[in-house]
């Protein structure tokens, strides 16, 4: 039995090197997958189920504009995965630039709350839904050298927290999980000599991203879920 049977479910950042696994990984347990990023196409997935939305979220109105497409298509939306994001290190917050910053909560914080915003009247009119993000260990243990990066991916975590404090009363849970360094080919080309067998695998964190899109996982809520790899 798929745990996610014709659940209409909006992943973002669908086809970088974690959203491809998180992609099949909800195809395969069943659900109805749109699959959004800039230059995504329906041949990225040879599934029936999948529908490519090109999409960038960078304001409010293109939020909403992809939200409202979803809905006028597939009538609704059980889930939202929120996969996008970016990363960028390597300096003191004391030289840290602006546009690094920007760069780093537009990515990871900024896309997040607008997407989010969009889905959630639609969520609560229904009376159902997951919001699922993917931050980082480094929101909540942050580390020197990565100071927007840390701080934006915080912030996320805070954001989905309170969104889950907001919903509760309406069947809707929200989520966080918290992946150490994967094990993807953007990680494996930053750092070659790495021993990669410490690193997280992207298909658990896709399993564990289906599982709280599931009823299974209907009252859990409010979380932020470590996912660390044998990196603890």
């Amino acid at each position: 039995m798929n745990p996610l049977e014709g659940k209409v479910t909006l992943i973002t950042g669908a086809k970088g090197g974690l959203g491809s696994f998180v992609t099949e990984a909800f195809l395969a347990a069943g659900a109805k997958v749109i699959g959004v990023s800039r230059s995504i196409q329906a041949t990225d997935f040879s599934h029936p189920e999948f529908t490519a939305m090109p999409a960038e979220l960078s304001t409010g109105d293109a939020a909403r504009k992809l939200a409202g497409d979803v809905v006028a298509k597939f009538g609704r939306i059980d889930a939202l995965v929120h996969v996008m994001g970016g990363f960028a290190g390597g300096t003191r917050v004391a030289e840290t630039d602006d546009a690094t910053l920007e760069k780093m909560l537009d990515l990871n914080y900024r896309a997040a709350f607008f997407i989010a915003r969009a889905v959630l009247p639609q969520m609560r009119q229904q009376g159902s839904g997951r919001i699922l993000a993917v931050a980082s260990r480094q929101g909540v243990e942050p580390a020197s050298m990565v100071g927007a990066y840390s701080a934006s991916k915080a912030a996320l975590v805070s954001l989905v927290h309170t969104i889950a404090l907001e919903n509760k009363d309406r069947g809707i849970s929200a989520n966080t999980v918290l992946p150490g360094t994967m094990d993807t080919p953007a990680n494996r080309a930053g750092d070659p000599k790495a021993d990669t067998s410490q690193w997280v695998q992207p298909s658990q964190v896709a399993a564990l991203l289906v599982h709280l899109a599931s009823d299974a996982a209907s009252q859990i809520t409010g979380a932020a879920i470590p996912i660390y790899g044998r990196q603890v």
